[in-house]
């Protein structure tokens, strides 16, 4: 049984980890027998209303708003030790951008957070396969571009051109599909990177987990 970590942002698309894409990967997770841990960043934010676009007055924390995807079991990032797993899996969302990095208002140019930049380099340089869903793969560029991995951010040209200034290869591609660079263990997929439907994000996720189990 594969020992496979998941890095979560929050919990819903616009200030955290997107749930269909989260939980699109645990099913998948669960169907190739991995066996799986949940992290997530033990900080506070300031949470969207979903409904009126406006922030709440109150910070909630990442890591218990996390927790809701993942029925309550989830640990720190900072303590996910990269010896212990076989593969790591990053669903989207906008949290990865806001919190996981400073995509969302820096770009490529914008540092990522020290955790995951160590994490994301320890598999790496260990050969053990990273699987990242919609805006992740922007993050697997921005720290592994000089490599030359190769990832998708979808179809849109806007995305691709910024994805490019990271030094990494950008590959387009449709949702119910994915992208493997075999040589450097990297699979993405875009998910709502396009306009898509749930049972497309579903079939490409799975489809890019079926490939992180056989390639772990």
């Amino acid at each position: 049984m594969k020992k496979i970590a998941m890095i979560l942002s929050g919990c819903g698309n616009k200030d955290g980890s997107e749930i269909t894409e989260a939980v699109s990967a645990i099913v998948a997770l669960s169907e190739f027998k991995a066996q799986v841990r949940f992290f997530a960043p033990d900080l506070d934010f300031v949470p969207q209303n979903y409904l009126t676009n406006q922030p709440y007055p109150n910070k909630r924390n990442i890591m218990e708003e996390s927790s809701r995807i993942t029925r309550s079991e989830i640990s720190p990032l900072g303590s996910l030790a990269v010896k212990d797993f076989d593969g790591l899996v990053i669903p989207g969302g906008f949290g990865v951008a806001l919190h996981l990095s400073e995509w969302a208002n820096k770009g490529p140019a914008g540092s990522v957070l020290s955790d995951l930049e160590s994490i994301v380099h320890g598999f790496y340089q260990m050969g053990k396969p990273i699987c990242a869903i919609c805006i992740a793969p922007a993050i697997i560029a921005k720290l592994l571009g000089r490599h030359r991995v190769t990832v998708t951010l979808g179809l849109d040209r806007k995305y691709n051109e910024v994805g490019l200034a990271t030094g990494a290869i950008i590959e387009p591609c449709a949702s119910d599909d994915y992208i493997s660079d075999r040589q450097n263990k990297i699979i993405t997929t875009p998910a709502y990177m396009n306009e898509a439907t749930p049972y497309q994000v579903f079939t490409g996720i799975r489809k890019a987990i079926k490939e992180l189990i056989e390639m772990a």
